[in-house]
């Protein structure tokens, strides 16, 4: 059964699935920032903006940094190679937790890659840069990831994925120069980019009125991981936010692949809802897959019954 054809059946499918495991993200306090002085809690109400039929929950007053963890395994019934740090969207006041969050984990889980969904600070909109704590928990959780801290085996790949809000805070981790926070133990002794990032609707990377510039100073080199794009071109923050990062990266030769839906607008997250957008988990995966990340797994109907 392909794990995007099944629908939401395959959600349905809990018993075949290892519950996720919550781990903090910080041994202490999290580096400074303007905490939220009321409890997390979710924003969302009865009229709220659904997606597919079905509501999403918007967790606001983040302050316990966590990553709640899906593992995958190949179909040989190994760890996954490759493990994938969630980043939800949600504009930094908010996270599309399950939207963006669980279920797209899931979703991954299911095709054998491990996935972490982090629940990272927010609101942060009055920090200056606002996408400053997110990637700050973005970087701990790599370090912890490459560290053996929180998966059974330490993955011989390391990427983060990030929808709207959360995709340019993956892409600020993706092209850091430096760790943005105090070491705080061991699992911080060495820190890198991470091997590759997705980004899903990016949101507010490149300049409204020059839509080829970058909003932040921001270099595209041959260092710089490969990256994956997903957006609409109808999208309300703009496609230019996924195609200039897509066309500095092809300048200077770094692999990078570009999928542009037409009509989907933004935030519609991995729901299936019988659209061309459905598609880019499967893409994402084949993507790992044909970069060499991954042999075939769970996603590929031929490696379960051994079709030729």
């Amino acid at each position: 059964m392909n794990f995007l054809l099944a629908g939401d059946s395959v959600f349905a499918a809990e018993t075949a699935r290892q519950d996720a495991k919550v781990i903090r993200v910080w041994p202490g306090e999290p580096p400074e920032w303007d905490a939220p002085e009321k409890a997390e809690h979710d924003l969302s109400r009865d009229d709220s903006r659904k997606v597919a039929g079905r509501r999403v929950i918007r967790l606001s007053n983040v302050r316990d940094v966590e990553l709640h963890v899906f593992l995958g395994t190949t179909e040989n019934g190994e760890p996954s190679p490759v493990t994938v740090v969630i980043c939800p969207g949600g504009g930094f006041n908010i996270l599309a937790w399950d939207l963006e969050g669980l279920e797209v984990a899931r979703r991954f889980q299911e095709a054998g890659v491990s996935a972490a969904v982090l629940k990272y600070r927010v609101p942060s909109q009055t920090m200056e840069p606002k996408w400053q704590p997110a990637v700050q928990d973005i970087q701990r959780s790599i370090a912890m990831i490459r560290a053996g801290e929180v998966t059974p085996n330490v993955p011989a790949r390391v990427g983060v994925l990030g929808f709207s809000a959360g995709g340019n805070a993956a892409f600020h981790a993706a092209t850091a120069e430096n760790r943005l926070y105090k070491s705080v133990d061991a699992a911080d002794a060495e820190i890198s980019p991470p091997d590759f990032a997705a980004l899903i609707y990016p949101a507010w990377i490149v300049q409204e009125d020059r839509p080829d510039q970058f909003r932040d100073e921001i270099e595209i080199t041959t260092e710089t991981p490969p990256m994956f794009f997903a957006h609409a071109e109808n999208d309300k923050h703009q496609v230019h936010n996924s195609v200039t990062v897509f066309q500095r990266l092809h300048a200077v030769g770094v692999p990078a692949a570009l999928h542009v839906f037409t009509g989907s607008g933004h935030g519609f997250g991995a729901r299936i809802d019988g659209r061309a957008d459905d598609l880019w988990p499967e893409l994402c995966v084949r993507w790992m897959r044909d970069s060499g990340w991954l042999s075939l797994n769970n996603m590929d109907p031929q490696a379960r019954t051994g079709d030729e």
